[in-house]
Parts: structure tokens; C-alpha cells; sequence
């Protein structure tokens, strides 16, 4: 059976109301929840960005089943690898054992804040993997001296650590990320149902059984023309794809990229209104692909508590007949 998630989109609330719709969504009945990790929105219009971290830890209090999981952070400019270690370390902990680490090679978007160049793919491709290599080091609890061609690390010790490090996704959109993830990662995680990169993920990782995990955006409201407005205002940057999203710098950039986007466009892509049978048909895609778990973003952080009570009675029992086994 598949698993359905739940997103904590960072972009579009702040941190208490995250807080408050994590319990909500555990309580709803999804399956597990991952949180977005972002320095900026993508457009104004969203309006929130609080530190995914912070957040976490006050998730891991309020939850108490579901699997917690970054999708994704990004372990190579704006933060250090060793930071992100001991971040998901003492989340494993705080979780008793439900975090997962999601990890990225990241947007311009959020890293560009720290003033070190964006560097190119193959790049930072590199220094994901480099990234990787020291943070499962550091799960160890052992003493970790690391030098690579793009990161130093000096007698680093994570003095709290779990029983069982928390497993490591690496997010893939082609087959350098796919092959990298088939090398370095636990999990696969993509946003995007393209059965070629699971099959290339299972055939050099050889881990047929590992999870992965997708990601679906949907605009539930009882008024399917408000849904596709607000879809359209907060989540037309998503149709951009992610070899253009990767590279933009800010929110005005994304303005101005989706600028000719119309409502229509959004709305052939993104399931809006109040119909489960249309979510059905868009997750079949995934399903059919071979993810394991998929989670949905209910568009408009301001729409969240209505989203999960459709979602306890309608959604997410259309989702489990329709996907049974």
C-alpha cells in the first residue's frame, strides 16, 4: 500500500501555524509529513519562509506516529555538512527514531543568501556528495576528520546521537541525481513521477525495496474557481520545472519568469477544488511509476484546516480504496 504524506510548506505559513497543522494532519490520519527548508518564498504572495529546524523540533513534540522527514535541505552552502548532521541527529532523537533526512543539491533561491556564488550543477553535485559522505561520518558518533575538494571538517564529534541514524534521501530530476542518489543515499525522493529514474535508482543501488517518496501540489477548496485562483497566484512557479527553478534568485525572479502563466495552465496541472476522484487521478501517475509514499501540498497556508477535514473524510479514504494493495 502506498503511503500518503502531508507537506508543512515553509513558503506559506508561519511557525506556529505549522505547528498546529502537524498535529492536525497526524490526528487527520496521513501517513507521515515532510517539511520544505527555505530562506525566501518562491513568490510574495506566499509570504512565509520560518527555519525548517526550529520547526522540527516543535513538530517532534506535538506528533507522536508519523515519520518526519526534511524534503529537502540542502547540506552545502547555506549550511554546513556538520551543521545538518547534528541538526538531524538531535531531531532523530527528539522524534524518538521517526526522522528522516532529505537532502538536495538546492535552489539559488535560498543559498545565494549566504554570498558564496551558486555554483554550477555538476558542482554542486560534488559537494552533495562530499556532503553526504561526512554526515553519515558523523552518525557514528565517532571523532570525523574530513578533507574533500570542497569541505574541511576538523575533529567533529556528534555527541547525541540515535541507536539508528537517520536514513539519508537524496531529491533526483535526472540521471546524474539518480546516479548520485543510487550511490550515497537510503531513499529516493523526486517530484516528479519519471519511472526511468526509479529504475535507474534500484538497478546500480540495488536496493529494490528502498522507499521513495514523491510530491504532489493540489488546491482544495468547496469553490473550484477560488481554488484555481489561489493556485495561481501562490504555485504557478511550479510548472517552471526544476532545472529553471533551480537557477532563479528570488522572488522577483519568479515573478517575472511566470508572468504569462494563466490561470488555465495552472489548473490542467495542479488537481483544484473539492473532487478526491481528481487527486485519485493525478497521484495514479506516481503510484504507477513506484513510489512508495507521496505527499500532498494543500496550496494557501491560510487553507490548511479545511484541507484536513476533507481530507479525513473524503481524500485520503478515495486514496487508500483506489490504492490498496
Amino acid at each position: 500500500m502506498v503511503n500518503f504524506g502531508y507537506t508543512l510548506m515553509c513558503e506559506q505559513a508561519g511557525p506556529t501555524a505549522l505547528v498546529s497543522h502537524a498535529r492536525r494532519a497526524e490526528e487527520t490520519g496521513f501517513d507521515f509529513e515532510v517539511i520544505s527548508d527555505h530562506y525566501n518564498p518562491w513568490l510574495d504572495a506566499q509570504g512565509h519562509a520560518p527555519n525548517a529546524w526550529s520547526v522540527l523540533g516543535a513538530v517532534s513534540q506535538v506528533t507522536e506516529r508519523v515519520p518526519l522527514m526534511t524534503y529537502v535541505t540542502c547540506p552545502t552552502l547555506r549550511y554546513h555538512p556538520a551543521v545538518i548532521a547534528q541538526n538531524a541527529a538531535t531531531t532523530g532523537l527528539l522524534s524518538d527514531g521517526r526522522f528522516w533526512l532529505g537532502l538536495g543539491a538546492g535552489e539559488n533561491l535560498n543559498e545565494h543568501v549566504v554570498g558564496r556564488g551558486w555554483p554550477p550543477a555538476n558542482i554542486r553535485h560534488e559537494m552533495l556528495s562530499e556532503a553526504v559522505d561526512i554526515i553519515a561520518a558523523l552518525f557514528t558518533g565517532e571523532y570525523v576528520n574530513y578533507v574533500g575538494e570542497h569541505f574541511r571538517v576538523d575533529s567533529a564529534k556528534l555527541w547525541d546521537v540515535p541507536d539508528s541514524p537517520p536514513p539519508i534521501g537524496i531529491a533526483v530530476s535526472g540521471k546524474q541525481s539518480a546516479g548520485l542518489a543510487a550511490e550515497n543515499a537510503d531513499f529516493l525522493i523526486a517530484v516528479e513521477p519519471v519511472g526511468d529514474l526509479i529504475d535507474q535508482f534500484e538497478r546500480e543501488s540495488g536496493k529494490q525495496g528502498a522507499p521513495k517518496v514523491g510530491q504532489l501540489p493540489i488546491c482544495f477548496d468547496a469553490d473550484r474557481s477560488a481554488a484555481v485562483t489561489r493556485a495561481h497566484e501562490q504555485f504557478r512557479w511550479f510548472g517552471n520545472g526544476w532545472k529553471v527553478n533551480a537557477e532563479l534568485p528570488g522572488p522577483a525572479g519568479f515573478e517575472g519568469a511566470t508572468q504569462f502563466v494563466r490561470e488555465e495552465d495552472v489548473a490542467e496541472s495542479i488537481p483544484c477544488g473539492s473532487d478526491p476522484a481528481a487527486v485519485v487521478e493525478a497521484a495514479r501517475p506516481y503510484v504507477e511509476a513506484g513510489f512508495t509514499h507521496l505527499a500532498f501540498v494543500q496550496i494557501g497556508g491560510e487553507h490548511q484546516e479545511g484541507f484536513l477535514d476533507w481530507s479525513e473524510k473524503e481524500l485520503l479514504p478515495a486514496l487508500r480504496e483506489s490504492f490498496r494493495a
